[in-house]
């Protein structure tokens, strides 16, 4: 077991789960919750609720507790492998490919492939269900992820995320035609209130958002845009563009009702990513191509100028 200690300051107050959250973000909130309720995590040397309200100077006790002997079967299933060494792998995930096994999806998913293709070297930090998983893709958007094969690269490549040095950007088809060149969407996600598959921008129980978008070809009705994030919030970029007036094509999430193409999912690939490799302190980045349904749509709407 590993103990981490935290002491508040003036600028770190509010709910136990959320600030912990901010601390650690290598860890999902599910997960932070259930150490909570656990017991592994103490303020001022007491057990405390997710929901207890800190002030500043107090001391946070965290416990990590060793990584559960997992129960998820590694599977055989081919990946799209930009980048491997000794301690990370850089994965193109295929659009419809789960990342993470969850109710519906235990296997067939990319943590079942990397057990298999990895065998025991992937970093247990995030529990038994998300080993070696830095962050995430949606199951309908493809491109470029980060896997770490062992704690040391976990805790490096997510502080890189916790301080937003990652490159992570990505490529959209949106409906309407974006006015500006470029911009800045600076608006906080949480979940939905109502519906809790669904994210929102709230000032209730969120987390800072930040996309920056820039346009790259623009088709009348839709546009095709580049997205960076500054920061990794779940469903970030699809509620962030649906609330800017511009949902992303084939989102039947947060998208249009009638579409006009029929698609699997989303036109959202992340086609580039960049970080500071663990061992050797070298900047790498990586490019992926559009998937090849994706460029045919854009062939389509660049044959009607």
């Amino acid at each position: 077991m590993e103990t981490k200690s935290f002491k508040t300051d003036e600028n770190m107050s509010g709910r136990l789960d959320k600030l912990l959250s901010g601390i650690m973000p290598d860890l999902s909130r599910s997960h932070l919750k259930r150490l909570i309720e656990d017991g592994a995590v103490k303020v001022n040397g007491a057990a405390a609720k997710p929901n207890k309200k800190l002030k500043p100077g107090d001391v946070i006790d965290l416990t990590l507790p060793e990584p559960k002997a997992t129960e998820i079967e590694p599977e055989d299933i081919p990946l799209d492998i930009v980048y491997e060494d000794g301690s990370m792998l850089v994965v193109n995930k295929p659009q419809g490919m789960v990342v993470h096994p969850a109710p519906g999806n235990y296997s067939g998913t990319l943590v079942n492939a990397l057990m298999y293709h990895c065998g025991d070297s992937l970093s247990g930090i995030n529990g038994e269900k998300r080993p070696g998983i830095l962050h995430r893709i949606d199951k309908d958007t493809s491109g470029l992820l980060l896997v770490a094969k062992n704690d040391n690269a976990h805790l490096k490549l997510s502080e890189q995320i916790k301080a937003h040095s990652l490159t992570r950007a990505y490529k959209a088809l949106v409906h309407g035609n974006i006015r500006q060149d470029s911009g800045r969407i600076d608006a906080p996600i949480g979940r939905h209130p109502v519906d809790r598959k669904r994210m929102t921008i709230t000032s209730k129980n969120s987390r800072e958002a930040v996309t920056n978008y820039r346009v790259l070809e623009r088709f009348g009705s839709y546009t095709f845009a580049e997205c960076v994030l500054e920061t990794g919030r779940t469903h970030q970029i699809r509620v962030h563009m649906s609330k800017n007036g511009h949902p992303i094509v084939g989102d039947k999430t947060y998208g249009v009702k009638k579409e006009e193409f029929s698609l699997n999912g989303q036109l959202l690939h992340a086609y580039k990513v960049g970080f500071i490799h663990p061992d050797t302190g070298e900047y790498m980045e990586f490019t992926s191509p559009l998937p090849d349904y994706f460029e045919k749509i854009l062939n389509i709407l660049r044959n009607r100028k």
